[in-house]
């Protein structure tokens, strides 16, 4: 970029209109732009700064959108306007621009504001003329942005010079010099780097712990499942070694699962055995007791029989005499029966006509039955009243079923309504547990991050304080080395003095007549020198140079030791600070104790979490409960109208059907009782007429029966016989005895019976005794068992189910430990991170060293080859590292921080890392080539020599075709640069002259 003319009106002190032809002032190659305080100097260049970007660097912008650039002592008709000729990648451009503006009105009084304005417009060569660009803001601030390839920041720091923002950036602190270096090579996408890494972490945490979370349900199921069997880790959902911990555990648990079921089969098994046994034994005993009382009963038996022998003989006549009357009993039996019939069917004729009304008493059969037939008739009209009872009684139960159930929803509602008041306190109670172990763990975290930096910090001080008695030690060497070189030195330049002495006598010991003399050349030599007493010779002199350079060599590599020593003794102490190890340790100790405390009680967020998700579960179903118990409520309203209009309907049927009863089957019942009667009545008249014949009939028989069987009489016959049940019983008893007899003959008989009544007497009782607690051992074995092998199954399950969880979740942990440890190395504070640089800073720390280097070139012309600027990633303190500025002094060999440079030694460091800074800004700008540079101020500090030096290499700029305006007012500078240009002040406002050119 080359300027070529300016031309500013009405601008900050520029009452008219100014033209600075920058041109002629360039051709010198150096200029300074010079004036009293206040003139103006530094409007020039707002000018060049308003007239690319729209606006002026820093506070001197104002406020009401660029009114405050407008001078003062210009004509209130005169518009302000800055007008820029200048030549950029290879481009001629002309950017002119008119600040907002109050002027006066054209009619009337007042001032009316007009908007501000732009134009660019580029000079055509092949045409020899200039063309309109644009006149729109935006489209001109991004066109010359873009050619430029810098913000308005980067071009005042890089194209305006200003010394004291370089003055502040050399003593300034990493924050600091990152924020400007920040605007400068906009690195806010790394900045954005760290950011989307830190929520990629957040990200991957969370679903770790969530994953976690799962893992450690299944754990608490695998713990209630096994009992005591299973020991539950301590860590919480997120930290390392869960899953692992986990499965540990759940291993345990199935081993120790296992062992029990095998256990619980091997007591199952003996059981069993136990049970067989004792079941045969009971089986033994019950039937040697059966034998026994088998053999005793037929010995009892027996003896019976012999009782009963006379009584057995009589039987068997009574059955001859009885057997004869056989032949009669078909008589008997018809007379009998017939005489029987006759009495059962007169009495029921006479019970059935008592139960009839007396218009019935003298009725015939036929009589009784045609009644019985018209009442009938009437009863079958009464099926549809009863099945309308039946409804009624039915609808009534419905409607109690109904009452029954609006009691019991309003009983429901009111347990609803009862938990529900006390939700809010219930839930803000267990959510204060949940908030509270957030808390726990958050901190667990918290102090987590912080154990490792505490305990490295512990090692480091400790670390200082033994390289703090090293470098004691060193120093003492380092001093005695001094001492002993400079003792060696002093004898060295001694014996040279005195060799230097006696070196006539030296010399004359080489002279030979006729030979010219080395020193006068001549060939006579009447006097030569004689060597005196305590001449000392080269091989002495040498000797004691020897011995010097050794102490000499003693002396640098103790004192490179030192420096060695005072190193490392630095970086212990920046990494340590000033904290005695002991309070440090102390720090440790407690950071450990709160951490652990803080874990413990983020322990119970999964419990908490629980309780909290159980609670509100609870509250979902008592408030569908309620729901449903209102909707229910309103649907029974209808419900209940619809019965209670089909109940009245009914109620009307059955008051007609019932008449005068109380219901239509108290009617149906008397109809039906009726229609019996009759029906009885009239058969009952009919058998008794017919049972009156078959009588008469059966005495003829009976009296012819009896003569031929041999009997007297019938009555003789009938005594003689025996009933059905007495022929049974009597043979019965015949058959019995005789049974008996052989039966107790047959028992006595047997063997194993005879034998068991010969063994002690058995005790079923005690073997049904031990049986039972032989099958209540079995019950508990198999229950045990059951339960055993149940444990393994459910175990088994749950450990696969973790399994699987722990291998989903492994890719997901892993993701987040290489987030976890991206995100930290990025923001620095990973471990891995040795001095702590985030990614922003490191990259910004690339670019000052950069600067560094290209200032360093410069600064070591300024300073006669005794300064260069090197970059430092040391830590300060306990910030972080990486934008550190230090400065080495090629004189003392020392390298110190840019805040111990003096005033004038300040302000040729600042310019030359102004310089240097931009040489690499536009580089990173895309090599836009800058031709034109303004320094500001600064040289006043200078003394001749130095102010020599810097204009020597500001002059040098010139070999790259560079044109450099100085801004200053010290008035050695207008002898020594002939190019200037003037800022007059005046009454009527500043004025610019251009001298020298």
């Amino acid at each position: 970029m080359r300027l070529h003319r300016l031309a500013v009106t009405a601008f900050g002190p520029f009452g008219g209109t100014q033209t600075v032809d920058f041109d002629q002032l360039s051709s010198a190659g150096l200029f300074l732009l010079h004036g009293p305080t206040g003139a103006g100097k530094t409007s020039v260049l707002d000018a060049v700064c308003y007239a690319l970007y729209g606006s002026v660097p820093g506070a001197r912008q104002g406020g009401g959108q660029g009114t405050a650039l407008r001078s003062d002592h210009a004509a209130p008709a005169t518009r302000t306007e800055v007008t820029l000729d200048l030549t950029v990648a290879g481009r001629r451009l002309e950017v002119t621009r008119q600040p907002p503006w109050e002027r006066p009105k054209k009619r009337g009084t007042g001032t009316t504001l007009d908007k501000a304005q732009t134009w660019l417009r580029e000079y055509d060569a092949t045409a020899g003329a200039w063309k309109d660009l644009s006149r729109s803001h935006q489209e001109i601030g991004e066109e010359i942005t873009q050619l430029l390839g810098m913000s308005r920041e980067q071009f005042c720091q890089v194209v305006l010079l200003p010394q004291g923002d370089f003055a502040r950036f050399l003593r300034a602190d990493a924050e600091a010099r990152g924020k400007l270096l920040g605007r400068l090579f906009d690195t806010r996408r790394f900045a954005d780097v760290e950011k989307r890494l830190a929520e990629r972490r957040r990200a991957t945490e969370a679903q770790v712990r969530d994953g976690d979370a799962e893992l450690l349900a299944d754990a608490h199921r695998m713990q209630q499942a096994a009992g005591d069997a299973m020991e539950l880790p301590t860590l919480a959902p997120g930290e390392p070694g869960l899953a692992e911990a986990v499965l540990s555990a759940a291993a345990v648990a199935r081993s120790t699962a296992r062992e029990q079921l095998t256990v619980a089969a091997c007591t199952l098994t003996a059981a069993e055995s136990a049970q067989a046994a004792a079941a045969r034994a009971l089986d033994d005993a019950r039937e040697r007791d059966r034998l026994q009382r088998r053999f005793a009963q037929a010995r009892e038996r027996a003896a019976s029989l012999e009782q009963g022998a006379e009584a057995y003989r009589e039987a068997q006549a009574l059955m001859e005499r009885a057997r004869k009357a056989e032949a009669v009993a078909p008589a008997l039996d018809l007379r009998e029966s017939s005489e029987a019939e006759h009495r059962r069917a007169a009495a029921a004729e006479a019970r059935a006509r008592a139960l009839l009304p007396e218009a019935f008493a003298d009725a015939g059969a036929a009589g009784l039955a045609s009644a019985a037939r018209r009442t009938a008739e009437e009863l079958g009209g009464l099926d549809s009243a009863r099945r309308a009872e039946r409804r009624l009684a039915e609808l009534l139960d419905e409607r109690a079923g109904l009452d029954r159930q609006e009691h019991a929803d309003a009983d429901l509602l009111q347990e609803a309504e009862a938990w529900l008041d006390g939700w809010e306190e219930t839930r803000t109670a267990l959510q204060a547990r949940v908030d509270s172990a957030q808390k726990d763990a958050a901190l667990a975290e918290q102090l987590a991050e912080r154990r490792e930096p505490a305990r490295q910090r512990l090692r480091a001080a400790r670390l200082r304080d033994q390289l703090a008695q090293d470098t004691d030690r060193a120093v003492e060497r380092v001093r005695l080395a001094q001492d002993t070189a400079l003792r060696a030195k002093q004898h060295w330049l001694d014996l040279k003095e005195q060799r230097l002495n006696g070196i006539a006598a030296e010399l004359a010991a080489h002279l030979t007549d006729g030979e010219p003399c080395a020193v006068c050349g001549a060939t006579e030599h009447p006097a030569p020198a004689r060597k005196v007493a305590g001449h000392v010779g080269r091989e002495e002199e040498e000797h004691a140079l020897t011995a010097y350079q050794r102490a000499d060599e003693q002396r640098t590599e103790d004192e490179r030791s030192l420096g060695v020593a005072r190193e490392a003794l630095a970086a212990a102490s920046a990494e340590a600070g000033d904290t005695p190890a002991g309070q440090l340790a102390q720090e440790v100790e407690e950071l450990e104790e709160r951490y652990t405390r803080a874990r413990g009680a983020a322990a119970e967020l999964h419990a908490a979490q629980e309780r909290l998700r159980q609670a509100g579960h609870e509250h979902d179903r008592r408030l569908a409960a309620r729901q449903e118990a209102a909707v229910r409520t309103a649907s029974r309203v209808g419900h209940r109208e619809r019965l209670d209009r089909e109940r009245a309907a009914l109620e009307e049927e059955l008051d007609r059907a019932r008449g005068s009863l109380d219901s239509v089957a108290a009617r149906a019942a008397q109809l039906e009782r009726r229609t019996a009667l009759l029906t009885d009545a009239a058969d009952a008249a009919r058998a008794a007429d017919d049972s009156a014949q078959r009588l008469k009939d059966a005495d003829a028989r009976l009296a012819d029966a009896a003569f031929r069987a041999g009997f007297e009489t019938p009555q003789a016959a009938a005594a003689a016989l025996l009933d059905p049940a007495a022929h049974r019983e009597l043979q019965r008893r015949l058959d019995a005895w005789q049974h008996e007899e052989a039966a107790v003959r047959a028992v006595l008989a047997e063997a194993d019976t005879a034998a068991a009544a010969r063994e002690p007497r058995a005790d079923p009782d005690a073997a049904q005794r031990t049986a039972d607690e032989a099958d209540r051992r079995l019950r508990a074995a198999a229950s045990a068992h059951d339960a055993a092998r149940r444990r393994c199954a459910e175990l088994d399950r749950l450990s696969a189910r973790a399994a699987v969880s722990v291998r989903r979740l492994a890719p997901l942990r892993e993701e987040y430990d290489r987030v976890a440890r991206m995100a930290a190395l990025a923001a620095g504070t990973s471990a891995d991170n040795e001095r702590r640089m985030r990614l922003e800073s490191y990259v910004l720390a690339a670019r000052l060293e950069q600067v560094a280097a290209a200032a360093t070139v410069r600064l070591r012309r300024m300073s006669s080859g005794r300064y260069t600027l090197v970059h430092s990633d040391d830590r300060t303190g306990r910030g972080r590292s990486g934008l550190g500025l230090h400065v080495v002094d090629a004189w003392t060999g020392r390298e110190r921080d840019t805040a111990t440079l003096s005033g004038g030694e300040t302000f040729f460091a600042s310019l030359a890392l102004a310089l240097g800074l931009a040489d690499v800004v536009t580089d990173e700008a895309g090599g836009v080539r800058l031709d034109t540079l303004f320094i500001d101020e600064g040289f006043g500090s200078l003394d001749d020599q130095t102010l020599d030096e810097v204009l020597d290499v500001l002059d040098s700029l010139r070999e790259r075709d560079r044109s450099v305006g100085i801004v200053s007012h010290v008035p050695d500078l207008r002898r020594r640069i002939h190019a200037q240009l003037e800022v007059v002040k005046g009454r009527s406002g500043s004025a610019l002259r251009q001298r020298g050119v």
